[in-house]
């Protein structure tokens, strides 16, 4: 296989060199670089990053149990499609935590907290591609949690919405990301007011949009989805 020039990625000498391949391969087929249906080599992405085949092999272990590859003895390793009921399933299971999450936010937000979330949102309007986009949005609903005193549950959430973050990407594509950010900017009000009822309504709307967009995206990209 040629791996698109798009995916590069450097190995950090003193880091695990497993959850580093694991880390480069989910932001690219979560982005889109690496599309479903696409085969990976594990010589290729070893040769890329420059390490040996086994941490890329563990690695590609630990995407298949996050759904995003499809081992195949005998065949190869592809970049599986995306499910959408499990998109579907994702988004009810994060809403549920995150709304327990802004409410405990709300409760005794620090300072600090604010200024980093005001900060995220600032960074949010000046990022210059929806991958930029996405990873400011990934830390800001991060440092609720932390705000919440629950970094553990928001790392608990990573496996299980990674075919709700493919979806994601697809939906920045066409969505006014500028709605987005006034979405997290009143966020943050509520959080500051220590208004709960008001940053769980913000949170479920902000939430819900990904199933009302699924339809749409579907369509606009059949080749991503099963059928």
């Amino acid at each position: 296989m040629t791996l698109p020039a798009a995916f590069q990625f450097a190995l950090h000498p003193n880091r695990s060199v497993q959850p580093q391949a694991a880390t480069a391969l989910r932001h690219a087929i979560l982005t889109g670089i690496l599309p479903p249906g696409t085969r990976l080599s594990e010589q290729d992405i070893a040769d890329a990053i420059g390490t040996s085949r086994q941490p890329v092999r563990e690695a590609f272990l630990r995407l298949s149990g996050e759904g995003l590859l499809d081992i195949r003895p005998q065949r190869g390793t592809f970049v599986s499609k995306i499910n959408a009921l499990e998109v579907l399933d994702a988004r009810f299971v994060r809403e549920a935590v995150e709304v327990d999450l802004i409410r405990l936010a709300c409760q005794n937000p620090t300072p600090e907290g604010l200024q980093t979330l005001r900060a995220l949102v600032a960074r949010q309007s000046a990022a210059a591609t929806p991958a930029d986009f996405m990873g400011l949005d990934e830390t800001f609903h991060r440092t609720i949690a932390q705000i919440a005193g629950k970094a553990r549950a928001w790392d608990h959430l990573q496996r299980l919405k990674s075919q709700m973050d493919r979806v994601r990407f697809l939906q920045l594509q066409d969505f006014p990301i500028p709605a987005l950010i006034d979405a997290h900017a009143r966020m943050v009000d509520a959080i500051s007011a220590r208004a709960p009822d008001r940053a769980e309504a913000e949170i479920r709307t902000h939430l819900r949009l990904i199933e009302a967009d699924l339809p749409g995206i579907q369509s606009a990209h059949p080749d991503y989805f099963t059928p």
